[in-house]
């Protein structure tokens, strides 16, 4: 280092601790201008994650009502007695052939 350039550090470094307060504010300023930005940015990424939940959340409320329809239609009376008659062959008993048990 020359000495113009020590000294110009010397002069640099008297002043900043000559007005060491205001060097103080400059930096705590600067450490919360980064706090707010680390802050904003994960706030947008948990906005980001919630998006997607809601998105995936619309999605399954659907598919739970295609599954009830779903179901509906494969619980349907007319339908359950057409696949017992013609996959088990069973047919309705007559009234004839009915017993009725009654509990006391």
């Amino acid at each position: 280092m020359t000495d113009s350039q020590r000294s110009l550090s010397l002069l640099v470094f008297q002043d900043l601790w000559r007005h060491k307060g205001l060097f103080s504010m400059a930096l705590i300023n600067l450490c919360c201008a980064f706090a707010v930005i680390l802050t904003v940015h994960h706030a947008r990424q948990g906005n980001i994650v919630l998006e997607q939940l809601l998105e995936r959340q619309d999605q399954l409320k659907v598919e739970y009502r295609h599954l009830l329809l779903e179901e509906n239609s494969l619980a349907e009376h007319s339908r359950i007695e057409r696949l017992a008659s013609s996959r088990l062959k069973m047919i309705r008993p007559s009234p004839e052939s009915e017993k009725v048990v009654r509990l006391p």
